[in-house]
């Protein structure tokens, strides 16, 4: 398999030669697939198969196969790009100019308003070091608090359940390689058919090796098609179908009293909770037969050993923490976690969503996974900062609450690898909060919606032009290797911290070079929960690329150091299998939480009678700010759409293609029906990749989650309209009122937005 992209610049002497295979990972999804890259004949880049890496075994989405296209000058951005006083117009510039821009900016809101004035907002595809050195910036250069990251957005309240039961949150606890060799899994919000396709030859194994699949999913989607059971409860009600089935276990008498006696604390309260939601309460909040509920529980008992994996379905509600819980509390129940083959599992999403939290852009978090308010935590990190441990500020605002906050007290926003505009919930407001700052800065490869609001744009390096490390969903620490030089006026983001560093005064503090920064994190994350500190450069580099499974501590000897001094006895393996002799906690035993089942933040009403749940589809990625730039992957999926059941559209007199207007109590987006079977008849999806009057996320509902402090992506009510416009075209009208096309800040006065000098 190959792809080729337009031409970028080969390899310098500094990395591998034009003809060989540079080993490296896809830019996209938490598999964080293996790929080769090559000079390929028209001067591009091609991907060739890289089969030794064992997570995808050379297979690669058709995003994975494009990826080159995006090294392409001619889609991407070359040179920095400032906003004119004068005419509000984006126009090229020196970096020196851009980045002398932005520290002003910042040092006069530091000024006037105080450190928390400064709002810094990262991304869950940044690598290890940027991620790492993005947190350290924030807080030593500029001071402020006022950090977070749009992973909040994907895998948080899985995080946080982990957290509460387990005492460590690592996605998978296992690696992908035992899910065909359980008996059971049950795969709860996930299409993995769509969002990770190499990922699905493990549920085709597993059923191949005669285990059962359970699909939990409001949707018949691809991979619910591949199931032995697939259950569709109604959207926002997944915490009160995980409580029958524990019900349903134990009235059956299918706990393991052994495993809850020796390995667990808590039991009892979180008996009594499930023992309140009966089976035909559970079916009429879910809409679940009670039938398939007992089959559900049989399936997953029956067998050995048994898995339940969740996603974004049942994490993204204002519930998603407890809901994940109660699934954790399934598995406790049934003696399914910290045992061989067993276990549960959170399917993380963006590319390196879980390395971007474990090292520092999180509101409340230090690198290694530790916690900002424990002060032994701040100590073991100021000192490997070289500053004083109470100039270190507090917790800050969580992503959607600091997003809120923009144009209040936060004047300033420096924004790394994120689309708020299109990815936010109550997307219109948030765009409206963005254009209320004084200043916004972006750094990304492309000119996203987001950074077409801005007042500097930094054009960055992306996954093929710099070396760094990422973490997939296994835990599995890897090296993307460097295989091409960047275009002429692109910088990496560690070079743009380090730019801004130094004319704030810190810029020895802040390295360019990824394995230097890489060096440091390993020193900052030494003892936490993510322990990095035996993982090198070195190690990484080593046999296949298989990479370390975190926590991998360093030994006496000193293995992976940057010298590559190991002792043979005290090399630490990594950790690919957590919790089989204890848990994470203080004493070894997993928590049962009690959990009880609430209604959405959101219910249907009069007004808004129908349910709309969103996700993705597979030609595009997220905010789609690089996918829709992709020829090939827009031919596979060129617009959004809203998937309607037939006897819904026929109530409403809605025709398959038929432009149709979706509206909730905060926006309005339009796309045309797609009308199938494959929807509950009380629901519509949309996709979230597009922005412009298709944008999914005008709908959405802010509400969040108590403890992971997630957004309710997945459920909110809304009513659907018929669109005048034969052509489908009729512009959205968000009800949260942003100024269209209004720009940041000083620009606002200068007579509205625009780009010039920019191909």
């Amino acid at each position: 398999m190959h792809s080729t992209a337009t031409p970028a610049t080969p390899a310098t002497s500094a990395t591998p030669a034009a003809t060989a295979v540079t080993a490296t990972h896809c830019p996209y999804c938490a598999l964080q697939c293996g790929m080769g890259l090559t000079a390929g004949s028209d001067g591009g880049v091609e991907v060739v198969e890289r089969a030794a890496f064992p997570v995808n075994k050379g297979a690669l989405c058709g995003k994975g196969r494009t990826a080159p296209a995006l090294l392409s000058s001619r889609v991407r951005l070359t040179e920095p790009l400032v906003r004119s006083h004068a005419t509000g117009k984006l126009t090229p510039a020196t970096w020196e100019e851009a980045l002398d821009r932005i520290a002003d900016e910042l040092s006069r809101a530091r000024a006037e308003h105080g450190a928390d004035a400064c709002g810094v907002f990262g991304g869950g595809g940044l690598t290890n070091e940027k991620a790492y050195a993005l947190g350290k910036f924030a807080r030593v250069a500029l001071g402020t608090s006022q950090i977070d990251y749009n992973g909040r957005f994907c895998m948080s309240s899985a995080a946080a359940a982990g957290q509460r039961a387990f005492g460590l949150d690592r996605g998978l606890p296992f690696p992908l390689a035992d899910i065909p060799r359980t008996g059971c899994v049950i795969l709860v919000g996930s299409n993995l058919a769509e969002t990770m396709p190499p990922a699905l030859r493990y549920l085709t194994e597993l059923r191949e090796n005669g285990g059962t699949l359970i699909v939990v999913d409001p949707r018949r989607t691809r991979t619910a098609e591949q199931a032995d059971l697939h259950l569709a409860p109604r959207p926002g009600t997944d915490l009160a179908l995980a409580l029958g089935l524990l019900h349903l276990v134990v009235a059956g008498g299918r706990t393991d009293e052994a495993f809850i006696e020796e390995r667990t604390a808590g039991w009892e309260e979180a008996r009594a909770a499930a023992m309140a939601h009966w089976p035909e309460l559970v079916e009429r909040i879910t809409g679940v037969p009670v039938p398939q509920l007992r089959e559900t529980v049989r399936m997953f008992c029956d067998a050995e050993a048994s898995m339940v994996l969740t996603a974004r379905g049942p994490e993204q509600q204002s519930k998603g923490t407890d809901t994940v819980g109660a699934w954790i509390n399934l598995c406790l129940a049934t003696g399914r976690a910290g045992r061989p083959l067993s276990g549960y599992g959170c399917l993380t999403g963006q590319g390196n969503g879980q390395g971007g939290r474990e090292h520092g852009q999180k509101a409340d978090q230090l690198p290694g996974y530790r916690k900002l308010t424990d002060p032994a935590a701040r100590a073991h990190v100021a000192e490997v900062w070289g500053v004083d441990p109470d100039s270190l500020p507090g917790p800050g605002r969580s992503a959607y609450e600091l997003l809120d906050a923009l144009g209040g007290d936060i004047k300033t926003l420096l924004l790394m690898g994120s689309n708020p505009v299109v990815s936010a919930p109550r997307a219109a407001h948030v765009e409206e909060r963005l254009r209320s700052l004084d200043f916004l800065a972006v750094a990304d490869v492309v000119l996203s919606e987001t950074a077409e609001l801005a007042d500097v744009v930094l054009p960055v390096t992306q996954w093929a032009e710099e070396t760094g490390t990422v973490t997939n969903l296994e835990g599995r620490v890897l090296l993307r290797r460097r295989a091409v030089s960047a275009p002429d006026g692109v910088r990496s983001d560690l070079e743009v911290l380090h730019g801004l560093a130094e004319r704030l005064g810190h810029g020895k503090k802040f390295p360019t070079d990824p394995q230097e920064v890489f060096e440091e994190l390993r020193r900052a994350s030494a003892g936490g929960a993510a322990d990095y500190s035996g993982i090198s450069y070195e190690r990484l580099r080593e046999g296949e690329g298989e990479g370390v499974f975190w926590p991998c501590p360093r030994g006496e000897e000193g293995e992976g150091s940057a010298e590559g001094v190991r002792g043979a006895r005290a090399v630490h393996p990594g950790t690919p299998r957590l919790f089989l002799d204890r848990f994470a906690t203080e004493d070894g035993r997993a928590r049962f939480v009690p959990v009880a089942h609430r209604a959405a933040a959101e219910e249907p009403d009069a007004e808004y009678p129908v349910l709309l749940t969103t996700g993705r589809v597979l030609a595009q990625y997220q905010s789609g700010a690089q996918t829709r730039r992709v020829e090939e992957l827009n031919a596979a999926a060129p617009g959004p759409f809203v998937e309607i059941h037939p006897r819904l559209a026929a109530r409403l007199g809605i025709a398959e293609g038929e432009a149709v207007a979706v509206v909730s109590r905060r926006g309005r987006a339009v796309a045309p029906a797609r009308v199938t079977t494959a929807i509950r008849s009380d629901t519509v999806f949309m996709p979230f990749h597009w922005a412009g009057e298709g944008r999914a996320n005008s709908l959405t509902h802010p509400a969040l989650d108590p403890v992971s402090r997630m957004p309710e992506f997945k459920v909110c009510a809304v009513r659907l309209e018929p669109v005048e416009s034969p052509s489908g075209t009729e512009a959205a009208a968000p009800t949260d009122k942003a100024e269209a096309g209004a720009p940041t800040g000083a620009a606002r006065a200068a007579g509205g937005p625009g780009l010039s000098g920019q191909g």
